[in-house]
């Protein structure tokens, strides 16, 4: 069968009520775009921002009745049908991190075998390692850590990529932490496919959380900068605290905020953003 995507363009302020007036004539899928390649790098806790030009696509079975958007300026395309399963399952190969650690598709054969392989599919959750941010941390904790018997929180756990890659890497324990529901039950589902489920606690940010060798947060600079004195606390002395989602400019600012807690070992930089370690020996 063919589908028909209708894509109207409007502003941030329209765009989700025009998304239930397409669910309400019997869209399938709704989805919102960049319609004027203006990046949002930097949103607020618990926020889902839109660009000031956003095109809303829809994806329908039959071409719907569009006289209630007749003074929007909207385009409608046919979709021929295809094998979009295969077409996405294309697009992601397995990806190797430091010397040891591969991500791979649950569809593919591991490159090798005897690596750390973390099989991790895209999905809801943010977090495949196919971003700088992620590939950062993959990196730091395959070269620079030896994780046998340590302790460690994954703060922003996303699809527990970092949680898992540290339990394959012979961590003791990890709490995986997440303000998002949806990203505990990826990490959740994640680690048993990856057979380390019995390491991994996932929890909210407002449950409980001990103090641990290592410390992850791969978020974003202004919750990174809010979150300095929680974060410092649950560390042990002498640990570290691996921080990303940083882009360049805001380093300083970032470093500036932990500077009373701990002390600087390294900032490692991708595609305009950072990864900063730092250590617990003040």
């Amino acid at each position: 069968m063919s589908w028909v995507q209708v894509i109207l363009t409007t502003d941030q302020e329209q765009a989700e009520a025009i998304s239930e007036e397409l669910f309400s004539i019997g869209a399938v899928s709704v989805s919102f775009k960049d319609a004027a390649d203006e990046p949002v790098y930097e949103p607020a806790l618990n926020t889902t921002p839109l660009w000031g030009n956003t095109q809303v696509i829809a994806l329908f079975e039959e071409t719907p009745d569009l006289k209630q958007f007749s003074d929007q300026k909207y385009e409608i395309q046919i979709l021929e049908d295809q094998e979009w399963t295969r077409v996405w399952m294309d697009d992601f190969h397995p990806m190797q991190f430091g010397e040891r650690v591969w991500i791979c598709p649950s569809w593919s054969e591991p490159p090798n075998p005897s690596a750390v392989n973390i099989l991790l599919d895209p999905g809801l959750a943010f977090g495949t390692g196919t971003h700088a941010t992620t590939a950062l941390c993959l990196e730091c904790l395959d070269k620079h850590h030896d994780l046998s018997g340590k302790t460690i929180i994954d703060y922003g756990s996303g699809s527990g990529v970092l949680a898992i890659t540290a339990a394959k890497l012979g961590a003791k324990h990890i709490w995986a932490v997440d303000n998002d529901p949806q990203a505990l039950i990826a990490t959740a589902d994640n680690a048993k496919k990856n057979e380390v489920n019995q390491v991994i606690s996932c929890q909210l940010p407002e449950e409980p959380l001990p103090e641990v060798d290592i410390m992850l947060a791969n978020i974003l600079a202004m919750p990174l900068i809010e979150l300095a004195p929680i974060l410092t606390k649950h560390l042990k002395p002498q640990s570290t605290l691996i921080l990303s989602g940083i882009l360049k400019e805001q380093q300083d600012e970032v470093i500036a905020a932990y500077q009373a807690y701990m002390n600087t070992i390294q900032i490692v930089e991708r595609e305009d953003w950072v990864m900063i370690e730092l250590s617990n020996t003040l």
